[in-house]
Order: structure tokens, then C-alpha cells, then sequence
């Protein structure tokens, strides 16, 4: 609360508060995100131009067995030229799928493994200043085997990739310590062991509400 005769502070709520957009274009249309150019109106401040990567989105998983160690794999990122450790995770790449859907579908896809229990662990803009991607991470628990003859064939950066099993405490360690770098993995982390500490009381459902995602 703002202190008497003064103002109220601002809620600590991002809000949405688009501005006029006089043109817009696409300066190269990609396979999976196009870049776009788009005139904006900022009132007072004038007009600017501002490029970003029109994204559909993306989902994460930490995936969390009864022991609490969290699953990581090793995938190459060739913008980066590295190998990062991440949680699984795909595209919203399916009009109006349900990302929970899109969650799972990558869990089994990757990791051959399936959960029973699904909750909201964060949500976040990965590179806002730049991009319009908005990325769900999911907590998975209550695991169990994919049978073999539904698994799924994988492939390019997909075929080499390695899975690890880690506590939660030394994946954070590796966050903290700057050997972990992808998004994903540090938001993911934090915020499950944050969530931990609080009992889950942070959890979400699986269907909360995402305003945040492209045409959600």
C-alpha cells in the first residue's frame, strides 16, 4: 500500500498496454519464427521502429521423479555453438493446441516417459526486448515408461542427445555457478526449488490461464 497522501504504487503485474502500430512487414519469413518490422506509435515519444522474431510459443517440462532429481538432456544449439543441458521442450507450433498437450507430447518424444501429475511451475517472456516468445515450464511427476512400440523415432539434433538424472540441488548448483545457461533450464530450476521450499504452494494448474501466449 502507498503511504497516506501519496500516490498508489503501480501493481507489480506485467500488463498488457499495446501501442498503435501505423506499419508493419515482414523482412524475412523463417521455417519455424519470421522476422518482422513493425512502425509503433508511442504517443509522447514518438514513433520508432522497432524488429522482432514473431514467435508461436514454446513449453518446457521439469520433469521430477520420487527421489527429486530433475531429468536434463544434452542437446547442441548451433546459434550458440554448444552443447546446453535443458529440460525437454518443443514448439507451440500446432494452432490453438493445448500447451499441456504440447508438454506431453514432447516428454514422450524426448525422454520416452509420461506423467500422471502436471502443474504450472513458471511462465516467461524468453527474450522480450528482441522476440514475442512466450514459454510455459511445467512441473511433471508420477512418471512411467512409454511402452516401446510407441516411441517415438528420433532424429537430427534429437539422435545424440543424453539424458541425465540430477538432484535438484546440484542442477541449481550448476545454474548458479554459470555451467548452465539455457532459459529454460535456469528459469525451470530456480523455480522449482523455490517452489519446493514453499511447499508447492506456487503450483498452478495445468489449464491456468496464459494471456501472455501468442493468440491465448
Amino acid at each position: 500500500m502507498g503511504s497516506a497522501g501519496s500516490p498508489e504504487q503501480t501493481p507489480l503485474v506485467d500488463a498488457a498496454a499495446p501501442r498503435p502500430v501505423t506499419a508493419t512487414g515482414v523482412v524475412h519469413a523463417g521455417r519455424i519464427f519470421d522476422l518482422r518490422s513493425d512502425d509503433v506509435d508511442l504517443g509522447a515519444g514518438g514513433q520508432v521502429t522497432r524488429e522482432y522474431l514473431d514467435h508461436p510459443g514454446a513449453v518446457a517440462v521439469v520433469v521430477l521423479d520420487e527421489d527429486e532429481r530433475v531429468l536434463l538432456l544434452r542437446q547442441y544449439r548451433h546459434p550458440v555453438r554448444r552443447e546446453l543441458w535443458e529440460p525437454p521442450a518443443g514448439l507451440l507450433d500446432v494452432d490453438g493446441e493445448d500447451a499441456r498437450t504440447a508438454a506431453a507430447r514432447e516428454l514422450a518424444e524426448e525422454t520416452d516417459l509420461r506423467a500422471d501429475r502436471w502443474d504450472v511451475l513458471v511462465d516467461y517472456y524468453t527474450t522480450p526486448g528482441g522476440s514475442n516468445e512466450a514459454l510455459r515450464v511445467f512441473l511433471a511427476r508420477d512418471l512411467s515408461p512409454v511402452p516401446e512400440d510407441e516411441r517415438h523415432a528420433r532424429e537430427a539434433e534429437e539422435l545424440d542427445m543424453e539424458l541425465r538424472w540430477v538432484s535438484l540441488e546440484d542442477a541449481v548448483a550448476a545454474v548458479l555457478a554459470g555451467e548452465v545457461h539455457n532459459p529454460s533450464a535456469v528459469v525451470g530450476l530456480l523455480a522449482a526449488a523455490a517452489s519446493r521450499a514453499g511447499g508447492w504452494a506456487s503450483l498452478r494448474p495445468a489449464d491456468a490461464p496464459w494471456p501472455e501466449r501468442r493468440g491465448g
